[in-house]
């Protein structure tokens, strides 16, 4: 079923590259990974993504993803018996996964792939600007936090990893909506598929 195979959540495949990008106090450190498919039809690319492709689940498997973790470092200031967050350092562990080509493809072929992954490249994208959002509305939200009467910094902890796990789970809704959107019947994801396996 093409719902199934297009969904964007495991990571697996050969390292391509890594790309370190900082912006405030939050780094993304970017890296791409490949898995080989091959193929001289349409159906027959899509068929090999559906082997090869990196496992969602148990049973089914991804065209492409994205995957990310995330880490903080926060520089508490303690005065006075009071504890606050001076500064909010961020890293988010950024993974693409793509199909990658081992197959010379026929000239029409060529091109409907070319829309194709191009097609695939701007949704995961947007999945990684949405996690990029999420860590700078997490930052935001844990720079300047401050709490009286914790001068261990114990509440100031728990308040930080409460803010960032409801920050993570807004973002994470919005991560869904996005896939909901896109995989629907007849949505952006659908219509890729189904250009690259027309005849």
């Amino acid at each position: 079923m093409r719902a199934t195979i297009l969904m964007f959540l495991a990571a697996v495949g050969v390292l391509l590259g890594v790309a370190t990008v900082a912006c405030a106090d939050v780094t993304v450190v970017i890296k791409t990974r490949t898995y080989a498919i091959s193929g001289t039809s349409g159906e027959a690319l899509v068929a090999s993504m559906n082997r090869h492709g990196p496992h969602h689940g148990f049973l089914t498997r991804a065209i492409a993803l994205t995957s990310y973790t995330k880490d903080w470092d926060l520089d508490l200031v303690q005065a006075e018996g009071s504890c606050r967050i001076k500064r909010a350092k961020g890293t988010l562990n950024l993974t693409y996964t793509y199909p990658r080509l081992t197959s010379v493809l026929p000239p029409v072929l060529g091109r409907r792939w070319k829309r194709f992954f191009a097609g695939v490249q701007a949704h995961e994208q947007t999945h990684g600007s949405i996690a990029k959002q999420m860590m700078k509305a997490a930052e935001r939200s844990l720079t300047g936090l401050a709490l009286q009467a914790d001068a261990q910094c114990i509440k100031t902890r728990r308040e930080a990893r409460r803010r960032t796990d409801a920050i993570y789970d807004e973002y994470e809704a919005r991560q869904n909506a996005f896939d909901a959107r896109e995989h629907r019947d007849g949505g952006h994801v659908d219509r890729l598929v189904g250009a690259l396996e027309r005849s």
